[in-house]
Order: structure tokens, then sequence, then C-alpha cells
């Protein structure tokens, strides 16, 4: 099966549609989607649900989807550097889902394991609590609640990565390993964009980040121009 396609526009040929949910790697503009945004954006689809840490920046990343209208929804964590998302959400455009960075993670991985739904005490007693099953676990000083938190499924994942063989078994760097992975496991069909691809054999096994079994299709990106999210700077003495 060949999973490389030519540019991103060929490899998500099919696979969107209104109203879809995708989860989307990458933290602020760190291990972005570039190329696999971009062509969202360029198809036109609407009404999208995206589980994603953020939605990057105004302009930039998943805040291009939103200055283009084409977002119904966030999953998000961290939402404090987009005034458009900001605007969107308090002018009731915008339905916001507000999960904690690390249950939405659990809860990306969850959906990837086949897992419904799990138990945490992140966000008890707090506006994340509200409307949420409550369940009493033993702690070390008794019963302690414990919300349930679902896991979640999408239609596609779009993710990036650094290097990849042709099999799309997939390594990340560094900081940009981190929501790519459980997003990846977590949608019906996971398409990657990578900054270089080699031969099957090429990548020692025990360094793989994601197997290639997740990825369903794959382009090169490559040449990216590194986007700086804040630029902090001294003065000169």
């Amino acid at each position: 099966m060949r999973k490389l396609y030519p540019d991103a526009q060929a490899a998500l040929d099919g696979l969107l549609h209104d109203g879809m949910t995708l989860c989307a790697g990458g933290f602020g503009l760190c291990g972005i989607p570039e190329r696999l945004i971009d062509a969202i954006e360029a198809s036109g689809v609407r009404d999208l649900t995206i589980a994603s840490n953020n939605a990057g920046i105004d302009g930039q990343g998943l805040g291009k989807l939103l200055r283009s209208r084409q977002v119904k929804k966030m999953i998000s964590s961290y939402v404090g550097e987009n005034k458009e998302f900001e605007r969107q959400y308090l002018s009731g455009e915008l339905e916001v889902e507000f999960c904690p960075q690390g249950t939405l993670a659990e809860r990306c991985r969850a959906g990837g394991a086949g897992i419904p739904g799990f138990y945490t005490k992140t966000g008890v007693g707090t506006l994340i609590a509200e409307g949420k099953e409550v369940k009493q676990f033993d702690g070390p000083n008794g019963p302690e609640d414990y919300i349930l938190e679902r896991g979640i499924r999408a239609d596609v994942a779009i993710i990036k990565g650094w290097k990849a063989d042709e099999a799309g078994n997939l390594i990340f760097r560094k900081t940009a390993r981190n929501f790519n992975q459980p997003m990846a496991t977590a949608a019906d069909i996971c398409v990657a964009e990578v900054e270089e691809v080699v031969p099957v054999g090429t990548l020692d096994a025990d360094a793989i980040h994601l197997p290639g079994i997740y990825v369903k299709r794959m382009i090169v990106g490559a040449p990216y121009d590194k986007q700086i999210e804040f630029r902090t700077v001294r003065e000169r003495a």
C-alpha cells in the first residue's frame, strides 16, 4: 500500500466533509501540520469540530481556519494567545469545550485505545466537572471524588512528524512530539506531514514513536519557515 502522496490536497482528497471532527497535533506553532491546515482552508469545508491543545495564533496554524469561519467547535486546553478565538467565543460564534491539558491528551489516547471513558481527579469541584458523572474511589485518606471523561474519536487526524519511512513509521523531533502522537491514534484515518521520508529499514526500530499501522497517508511538507510564537529579546548594552 503506497502511503506517500504528492501534496496535502491529494492526501486529503475524499476525506473532508462538512460537520466532521478533526484531531490536530501541535502545541502553539510547534509541531503543527501546516500544509494540511492550508489544504483544509483551501477546501472550504465547514462546521468543523477540532480537538487540539489550542488554535494556534491569529492567522497562523489553526487560527487560519478560525479566520475563515470554518470551525464550529474547539475542544481545547489553552486559548489565551488567539484574539480571534476570544472574539468568536465571546460573541457566541464558536462553541468551546475547555479540557485540562493532560486530560485532553488522555482522552485522545483513550479514544485510540478503544477506551470509551475514564475517571480522573482533574477538574473535580470546578466548572470542568459540571454535568459529568462523579464516582468515588478509595484514596490514601478515604474516598475521593473522580469525574468521568470520555475518550475522543475523530474522523481524521492531521499530524506533523520529523522523519518517516515509506511504510509510515514515524519519528517526532523533541517538543514537536507534544500532542501529535495521541492525536494520531484517535481517528479513523491519520494523515501525516513530515520533513523527510527515507526507505524502509533506514530507521532504527527502537526509535520509532508512531508505528506505520496508524498512518494511512502522508506527505513531505518541507521546507518550512520556522515561526516563533513569542519573540523575546533583550536590549543591547
